[in-house]
């Protein structure tokens, strides 16, 4: 399956540790949640992103993506200072940007 297009710019902007792209990514009131903690709203992703993701020069790769009950399952393969390995992503999007993503 071909990525779709939110998601690409999600993993995109986190490579290239662009932030404006990567909060862009996003609806202004979208949900994240990694593995319990949750995050509401640009502030939040954006607080996420600084403790989690860019701010910790995470790199992610994907390596399968499926869409299942209309949202999109990612495995998703990431390396950086901040968490090493491969985990799963739950997207459900909302146009052409992102408005929940749960990380487990």
């Amino acid at each position: 399956m071909v990525t779709p297009d939110p998601i690409r710019r999600f993993v995109e902007a986190t490579n290239a540790g662009d932030t404006k792209a990567f909060l862009d990514a996003f609806t202004d009131d979208a949900f994240l949640s990694d593995w319990g903690r949750d995050f509401r709203g640009r502030d939040g992703v954006a607080r996420w992103n600084q403790s989690d993701n860019i701010g910790v020069q995470s790199n992610l790769r994907i390596v399968r993506v499926a869409q299942r009950d209309g949202v999109y399952h990612a495995r998703v393969e990431v390396t950086g200072n901040g968490f090493n390995g491969e985990g799963d992503m739950t997207f459900a999007l909302d146009g052409d940007r992102i408005a929940s993503l749960v990380i487990s």
